[in-house]
């Protein structure tokens, strides 16, 4: 566990990135990271490690990971300043070498070995202890990022069909082993319950810098089979919670709609509202993007619930929320059926079938789906209130 005071969590900063061309890049993090406090933190012989989004084997094109470009010219910076630097990520399924390297191929990372990093090779993970947990008092942890003197969370802004929005607070899930994950969204299928796991897990890691990679984002189905969209910045700071805030901004997403940030603010680590983002946002914020539909926060349940609004809060849940769907396009390979937590699919007569009665509304099909035939499919009603 990283040391992090509140005085640490300083106001995000958006800087423009227009392309992945390395000097452009390195310009922008420079700008970025050096509003954002610098790295006079980093001391040699300090260890480092980058949690990127690997969340698929998929080309650097398709907006799906962090791109290999911004990843090897921050590893730059940091040898420069004496560092070991490690690069990794613990996406779904097995966490083991033949998968992983098959992740660091596909999506180009090698270029961050030529700039002087290391590619994870450790995959076992300890299972550590959290009092201070709201949702998770205990969890497995991977080895490679707890053997790190500092954690730099580098994410990929997406849309995220169960919490609305990934970037770098949902990043974080990446530091629990890949087939762990479907357990614990089966121990926390309530949105707002998974939402507060997320906040644990970075009040945990209290990662030193969080960078975002919203050079090309990604709009629709994702956070893997969506479509790629030009926004041309890069995002920095110390406080993810802040950070997701301008990702949000960014995306003309409303925050009562992400829930983490709810998660967030009812813990308070983030304030009611931030005018100084919303101003910076305002002049590239997007009014089209293309949503994966989750609407999990607005009538999720709390604590403090009780008698009538209890009830009216969880009927007007069930009338909103998204779930995820198989299209035409479904060719049966069996993919979400293996990774469904709660197993509520299987393959009937060469198409994937869900029962409702079992379904938890995790999406995981739907972001590991490898033909992007499953889609989130928001409900009637909040399509015609535009919720």
């Amino acid at each position: 566990m990283n040391e992090r005071t509140e005085n640490d969590r300083t106001a995000p900063v958006l800087v423009p990135c227009a392309d992945y061309a390395p000097e452009t890049v390195r310009r922008a993090l420079e700008e970025a990271i050096g509003a954002a406090g610098g790295l006079d933190w980093v001391k040699p012989g300090m260890r480092v490690g980058i949690k990127l989004n690997l969340c698929a084997a998929k080309k650097p094109e398709a907006a799906a990971t962090t791109h290999p470009v911004p990843a090897a010219e921050l590893t730059r910076m940091l040898k420069e300043r004496g560092a070991e630097v490690v690069l990794g990520d613990s996406p779904g399924g097995p966490f083991v070498a033949p998968l992983m390297h098959r992740s660091y191929e596909a999506t180009g990372l090698r270029l961050c070995e030529a700039a002087g990093g290391t590619l994870n090779e450790d995959f076992g993970y300890t299972e550590v202890d959290f009092p201070e947990g709201r949702s998770i008092r205990s969890f497995a942890y991977v080895d490679w990022l707890r053997s790190c003197d500092a954690v730099i969370n580098f994410c990929k802004l997406k849309s995220h069909g169960m919490m609305g929005m990934t970037a770098a607070v949902k990043n974080l899930y990446g530091v629990i082993p890949g087939t762990y994950k479907s357990e614990y969204h089966y121990r926390h299928e309530d949105p707002m319950n998974f939402a507060d796991m997320l906040v644990d897990l970075n009040e945990y890691v209290k990662p030193r810098l969080c960078l975002c990679d919203a050079v090309e984002i990604m709009e629709g189905n994702g956070p893997t089979m969506g479509t790629p969209r030009h926004l041309g910045l890069l995002l920095a700071g110390t406080d993810p919670y802040r950070l997701d805030r301008l990702g949000a901004a960014l995306l003309g997403i409303r925050e009562r709609e992400i829930p983490y940030l709810e998660a967030a603010k009812r813990r308070g680590l983030l304030s009611a509202a931030d005018p100084e983002i919303a101003g910076m946002a305002a002049p590239w914020a997007l009014r089209d993007f293309q949503r994966s539909g989750a609407t999990a926060s607005w009538f999720a349940q709390s604590e403090e619930d009780r008698g009538l609004r209890k009830i009216v809060k969880r009927s007007m849940y069930v009338l909103f929320r998204s779930r995820p769907a198989p299209d035409r396009d479904c060719v049966g390979c069996g993919k979400c059926a293996a990774d469904c937590p709660a197993k509520a699919i299987t393959i009937v007569k060469g198409k994937a079938r869900i029962d409702r009665s079992k379904c938890i509304r995790c999406f995981c099909c739907q972001e590991f789906c490898p033909t992007g035939a499953m889609k989130v499919r928001r409900s009637f009603v909040a399509k015609l209130t535009g919720r």
